[in-house]
């Protein structure tokens, strides 16, 4: 077994950072929908996150953002004239279409891509496939610039495999590490690759949700297995509750994390709680490894709380002593109901043992906590040395990026201010910038 470390690659928020309120299904951004936002906060809350991990021994690592406004969607959608131009004619008659076009749900980079480490995949690859993300037409365009991020990042071949998206149709809606998790003895060991949908598209019988739009089929789980050569064996895959998704559980870290041999889920998770945990016990047995499940009843915490608190769309961390840390948001401190559940958590002598707190309110209040600012990654120490060092967090990084963020980013953002071509030119500055701070020239097609 070869020694491995898991970095997270935290999202570094853009300069664009607002509150559209796009995602149908995610209540949190759809109820702060044409609220003011504050780029510069948002960023800074993210880098203080990235470097207390870091501080702490734990491997961490920023994935850029993306370019935004995305003038290639608007001009294909028949804008035309000058950028000035084109901004001003959308605001005018398609404003929701202009605000797709500065999404800032990049940022949350659990939706980037799947990984599966090298002591998973039958060519002993590190293997990535970007996330298509077809369910929102705000999100749909983010997989072109993600895999060209992927492979800036991981462009060693011989270490490294990045695969296009899925189709970009219903059949394969794909919504990256957001419903996919790994559960192994260690971060080097073989371990079980678990994957979770919403909906199977060729099987009209299969229950779904009512209300809320599933967002990851079945059959796209299934094809990002065969792309990155898993083993059946240890490869799982299981059905949401249709009935958690319409209260607000878009993606399957809304309701569950999983890290280790370790599973931090709620009862109502799954639509057959028992049948699933049974396939990852016989999966885990394959490679010798007991599965823990930890479960958070509904009379603990009702789902709702779970929603508004995004308490399991938190990071569940290996510590170096053996033990787990679970990182929450403050929100969670502020629900009656989980720090109360958290409280008993910790005391309890399972495997979670201490509570990370942080700030991040500007990424919940536009829908994403903690698990969704990040793309975990498995490496062994050869791979971590084979990636592009120039994105790793150290304090070298973070003191040229807070200075590039007080520069570049703007503390307040109105929904009016997205017809502004001078904000336009200053994110297109920023992303400038930004590819020398970390050595990554030609990675934004800014032409």
């Amino acid at each position: 077994m070869r020694t491995a470390r898991e970095y997270n690659f935290d999202g570094l928020v853009g300069p664009s950072h607002n509150y559209a309120g796009l995602s149908f299904g995610n209540v949190a951004s759809f109820s702060n929908v044409r609220s003011s936002s504050n780029p510069r906060q948002a960023a800074l809350q993210g880098l203080a996150k990235m470097r207390a991990l870091a501080a702490r021994g734990f491997a961490q690592a920023v994935m850029p953002p993306q370019a935004r406004p995305n003038f290639r969607l608007l001009r294909r959608i028949g804008f035309s004239g000058t950028d000035a131009d084109v901004l001003a004619r959308a605001y005018r008659e398609a404003p929701v279409i202009l605000a797709c076009a500065y999404s800032a749900a990049p940022m949350w980079t659990a939706n980037a891509a799947t990984v599966s480490p090298s002591s998973d995949t039958q060519d002993g690859r590190v293997h990535f496939t970007a996330a298509n993300l077809n369910n929102k037409l705000h999100r749909s365009e983010e997989h072109v610039q993600a895999t060209r991020t992927l492979r800036a990042i991981f462009g060693d071949s011989d270490h490294f495999m990045v695969h296009d998206a899925l189709p970009p149709v219903p059949a394969f809606g794909d919504e990256g590490a957001a419903n996919h998790t790994r559960f192994a003895g260690s971060h080097g060991a073989a371990g079980v690759e678990f994957f979770v949908y919403g909906r199977v598209e060729f099987d009209p019988s299969a229950p779904s949700p009512k209300k809320y739009p599933a967002r990851q089929t079945l059959e796209a789980s299934q094809a990002v297995a065969r792309l990155h050569g898993l083993d059946p064996a240890r490869t799982v895959f299981a059905s949401q509750n249709p009935e958690v998704i319409d209260q607000g559980v878009f993606h399957n870290d809304v309701i569950a994390v999983g890290n280790g041999n370790v599973l931090f889920y709620h009862d109502q998770a799954f639509l057959d709680e028992a049948g699933t945990l049974e396939a990852l016990r016989r999966a885990l047995a394959v490679v010798d490894t007991e599965l823990l499940p930890v479960r958070v009843a509904t009379g603990q915490v009702p789902v709702a709380d779970a929603v508004a608190s995004y308490l399991f769309n938190s990071q569940l961390l290996s510590k170096p002593d053996g033990g787990m840390a679970l990182l929450v948001p403050h929100e969670c401190r502020e629900n009656e109901a989980v720090a109360r559940y958290l409280d008993g958590l910790v005391a309890g002598g399972g495997p979670i043992d201490e509570l990370l707190e942080f700030d991040l309110r500007q990424s919940m209040r536009n829908g994403g906590g903690p698990a969704c600012l990040r793309l975990r990654v498995a490496l062994s120490d050869d791979e971590a040395r084979a990636m592009h060092q120039g994105v790793v967090m150290t304090e070298a990084l973070y003191a040229k990026l807070v200075p590039w963020v007080e520069q570049y980013y703007r503390d307040r953002i109105e929904p009016k201010d997205l017809a502004d071509p001078q904000l336009a030119n200053e994110c297109l500055a920023a992303l400038e910038e930004l590819e020398r701070i970390l050595g990554l020239p030609g990675l934004y097609d800014l032409s």
